[in-house]
């Protein structure tokens, strides 16, 4: 008769799992340098909120002891409960911080994380409570499997029972060898959720990797030059202009006018540099940029001629940053050479540029006002224009093979090779929003840029964090082989064999970080990839003992891993493929397994003969 009760086992169950919780939360707490009020908050905390979790516990052990019979049965069934808690529990958490989308990589992340620290807990008060949950599940008095079957008086004992009630032994054999496979499954499955939650912990080392990445280009970049961002040539024209007040008295004040070039014709060349911070490569970049063109005047009917103030006209050229300015910069307006110095005289375009004052005549703006300026100007990752002109065309070339082309306008013709990249776009009167006259008022040029970014050839970062939301396939599959080898052949694998091969294929993602800010990406995979197939294949050769079944790990791992790789360099078709792929592996994974006798009831003859 039990000793326990279902009450009884589910307090035990839930205050330990309570207790290993809030024993995570403290070490937590106390290396984050959290003070021991929070560790008092946590625990109240948890037991309000785990308060439910034990009437669940409650109902689900009742049901467990009334329907299940079997201490593996039972057992597993304690387990599916436990995981299924933990499932739960985890789902606020994660919606909460997930923002409640259910698409989002941070919503399954957390869920995952969640659900495995609570099982693992649930886990280890499990295995606290062991001999408990076998007194009550399994009195001796009333079960013969519980007896051990190391003592020869027992071995009597069940042959006797045999010969007396030979069907029902069969029965029971048969269930409790079916019940060890459904256990060692559910191990399994949850072994492999287990093993995702490292896989979360790289990807936070691959963000943080790129954000130091990030970091030493910013550094460097900002000691060098940033993004530049080039505006004009225009000429700014201050006029007075003449109103009366509410008292009909005449006021005079100065207003402002920005003549932009009728055409402009820029053409230039980009010189790549990298170099090299620690282990990280800075793209860099010099250019050369000649700008050509004119400027026409049509001044608006309510403005008097005589009312500029030409011996105050400045030409303006916008640059974000000075730092990349190799020379002095002049620029030839109608023959005559003027040198640019930083300062604009309004905001209305540029915040940040340079500017000279130019002398004009009336008779020098009734004609074209030619004009022809040559820029040297180095900067980082990107190179951009607004195209501030009636009729503008820019030609940018460079001998760097892997540009990406941004901004508010693609380029109009573009030729990308191994030897670089060359590139034209051609502006109207049509594409902008406003005339070559602007007078007085701000002017959003951001909506108008384009050029060119210097992409770095290989993101090794942005790779390898899609090979790791590959993860599950790669672990879960890895096991489900070794799950079906060791029922097809009958050599048990341990759990913690299981452990150690996924900590096996955890690492290989650790390695295709580390080894891929030395070398390409591709060479980085091949080798990680090489190593992992290496290690797991002669693992299979030493348990299995067979050069046959560890081949069969090596040529799965092989192709799940050139699988893998495939899908990384897809783009467009990633998706596609993906799920051809996943639909073929699960069409052999079910041919593999439809041989295997789920339930053993070959394992009764062996029963009788011991």
């Amino acid at each position: 008769m039990k000793q326990t009760t279902n009450l009884t086992v589910t307090f035990r169950l839930w205050l330990h799992t309570y207790l290993a919780l809030n024993l995570g939360l403290a070490i937590y707490f106390l290396v984050t340098e959290l003070n021991v009020p929070a560790i008092m908050i946590s625990l109240f905390v948890t037991f309000l909120v785990g308060i439910p979790g034990l009437f669940v516990y409650y109902f689900g052990i009742i049901i467990i002891d009334r329907f299940f019979s079997g201490r593996d049965a039972q057992f597993s069934m304690v387990i599916f409960l436990n995981c299924g808690i933990a499932l739960l529990y985890s789902i606020l958490p994660a919606l909460l911080l997930g923002f409640g989308n259910f698409y989002s990589a941070d919503f399954w992340e957390i869920l995952v994380l969640c659900t495995g620290i609570l099982s693992i807990c649930g886990v280890a008060s499990l295995f606290y409570n062991r001999k408990y949950l076998q007194e009550h599940f399994c009195p001796e008095e009333n079960n013969i499997t519980c007896i051990d079957h190391t003592n020869s008086k027992n071995k009597n004992y069940i042959t006797m029972e045999h010969y007396e009630q030979p069907q029902n032994i069969h029965s029971g054999n048969n269930n409790g060898n079916g019940n060890k496979a459904l256990i060692k499954g559910l191990i399994t499955g949850g072994l492999i959720l287990l093993m995702l939650i490292p896989t979360i912990f790289i990807s936070n080392m691959i963000t943080e990797r790129q954000q130091r990445q990030q970091q030493v280009v910013n550094e460097v970049s900002s000691r060098w030059a940033s993004a530049q961002t080039i505006t004009g040539p225009y000429i700014y024209i201050p006029y007075t202009h003449t109103e009366k007040d509410n008292a009909g008295k005449e006021i005079t004040n100065t207003q402002t006018l920005i003549l932009l070039p009728d055409n402009l014709d820029v053409s230039g060349t980009i010189t790549p540099e990298q170099r090299l911070r620690s282990i990280y490569k800075v793209l860099l970049y010099k250019s050369q940029l000649n700008s050509k063109g004119n400027f026409m005047l049509q001044l608006p009917k309510d403005i008097d001629p005589s009312s500029l103030l030409l011996s105050e006209a400045k030409v303006c050229v916008g640059i974000s940053d000075f730092k990349g300015i190799e020379q002095k910069i002049d620029i030839q307006i109608n023959g005559v050479s003027y040198t640019l110095s930083p300062g604009l005289p309004t905001g209305d375009i540029d915040s940040i540029g340079l500017s000279a004052s130019i002398s004009l005549t009336k008779e020098e703006l009734s004609k074209p006002v030619v004009f022809d300026m040559l820029l040297k100007l180095k900067g980082s990752e990107q190179l951009h224009f607004v195209p501030l002109s009636g009729n503008s065309q820019f030609a940018i070339q460079s001998t760097w093979p892997s540009p990406s082309f941004d901004g508010n306008t693609i380029p109009s013709d573009r030729e990308v090779s191994e030897k670089g990249f060359s590139a034209k776009w051609v502006f109207n009167k049509a594409n902008l929003p406003f005339g070559t006259l602007i007078r007085e008022g701000k002017i959003n040029k951001a909506g108008h840029d384009f050029g060119i970014s210097m992409v770095q050839p290989a993101d090794q970062y942005a790779k390898t964090t899609r090979s790791v939301k590959y993860a599950i396939l790669i672990i879960g599959l890895t096991f489900s082989l070794f799950f079906i080898i060791e029922l097809l052949q009958k050599k048990p694998v341990h759990p913690v064999q299981y452990v150690l091969i996924g900590i096996s294929l955890v690492i290989f993602y650790t390695l295709l970080l580390s080894i891929s800010e030395f070398v390409l990406f591709d060479r980085a995979y091949l080798i990680a990839a090489l190593a992992t197939i290496s290690l797991i294949t002669l693992y299979a050769k030493s348990h299995f003992k067979s050069w046959k079944t560890a081949g069969i790990f090596a040529s799965l791992l092989s192709s799940l891993y050139a699988f893998i790789f495939i899908l990384i360099r897809l783009e467009d078709t990633a998706l596609l493929v993906g799920s051809i792929g996943l639909f073929i592996v699960l069409s052999l994974v079910m041919y593999a397994s439809r041989k295997i006798n789920w339930y053993h009831a070959s394992v009764t003859q062996s029963l009788i003969t011991e």
